[in-house]
């Protein structure tokens, strides 16, 4: 009997049995599934997620994850659970690893103002992405109009750059607990995108000032702006309405610009959020609880399928 395609999911490299299972058992298989890549003479690594076999020329879409600061690929996977969703949905999901000046622990990206190592030593984390793109497209069936980003915190802050800088490759992105600054360059071509922020966030505050949480000297000093300034940046981006209709509802409260066709911009605030990834798991013993009335990863799969490039 033939397993169908959307259920018969590997890890690449090694093949399992459990994919359907917890993420926490899919993150002890990290270390066996991680691949590794030069980039600017660094050794750098990620983790895909992949089906097993496809119908002939059948493409599909990839979502980057990038995990936040002092995470890793594992950590990722665990707190968002997209690798579970990716089996229920078929598509492809990839687990990017920022650097550390230590060796496979704290790892940061470089979102411009933030954070730690990879901020410091600017890191040229955008080449690195693009590069990974090239490499995705070549060992996988990557359908390169659904191409898509989200991370949480300083992930978050890194998907916006990459949807900035490389706007011709991403069909959307969805920062999570990011922000912007109010200095970011619009980018040459529109990125349909959405935000999730928490209102109970105190590491990147939604109504904007200077972060917080246990490691404020990761940033450069910077203030971030209110959350919902990452959605008038991307509306600006996109050539849509400069007010989005705001609905206020028992647990959140959704902004929604008029934009082009394809190109649509949304703000969500997490009213029992904090600095989690929403409906998922807490990135921490000691991190915040994540909420339990929005499940974020629905809301980002649902988000991407619906904008193709």
């Amino acid at each position: 009997m033939r397993v169908p395609q959307r259920m018969s999911f590997w890890l690449v490299m090694v093949v399992t049995a459990g994919v359907g299972a917890s993420a926490a058992a899919q993150g002890r298989d990290v270390s066996r599934a991680r691949q590794t890549m030069l980039h600017q003479g660094m050794e750098r690594s990620y983790v895909v997620r992949a089906p097993q076999a496809t119908a002939p020329g059948q493409l599909l879409p990839l979502v980057l994850v990038l995990h936040g600061g002092g995470g890793n690929a594992a950590n990722a996977e665990e707190m968002t659970g997209f690798t579970a969703k990716a089996a229920r949905e078929n598509f492809i999901v990839a687990y990017p690893e920022g650097s550390s000046r230590f060796k496979g622990s704290l790892l940061s990206w470089n979102a411009g103002h933030c954070c730690a190592h990879a901020m410091q030593q600017r890191v040229d984390d955008v080449g690195l992405i693009n590069a990974l793109l090239d490499r995705m497209l070549k060992d996988h069936p990557v359908d390169p109009r659904r191409i898509y980003a989200t991370g949480m915190s300083n992930g978050a802050m890194m998907a916006h750059r990459l949807g900035r800088e490389l706007p011709n490759r991403f069909a959307a992105i969805a920062p999570v607990v990011g922000a912007v600054f109010g200095d970011e360059r619009l980018p040459a071509s529109p990125v349909a995108a959405l935000m999730i922020n928490g209102m109970l966030d105190k590491s990147v505050p939604w109504q904007g000032g200077a972060p917080g949480g246990r490691f404020t000297g990761s940033w450069d000093g910077t203030p971030v702006r209110p959350a919902l300034d990452q959605a008038h940046f991307w509306a600006r981006a996109n050539g849509c309405s400069p007010v989005p209709e705001v609905q206020d509802r028992p647990a959140v409260v959704w902004s929604r610009f008029r934009c082009p066709a394809g190109k649509s911009v949304e703000a969500w605030l997490v009213k029992d959020n904090g600095h989690a990834w929403p409906g998922g798991q807490a990135g921490s013993r000691r991190g915040d609880t994540p909420s339990s009335s929005l499940e974020g990863t629905d809301v980002i799969w649902e988000f991407f399928k619906a904008h193709p490039q």
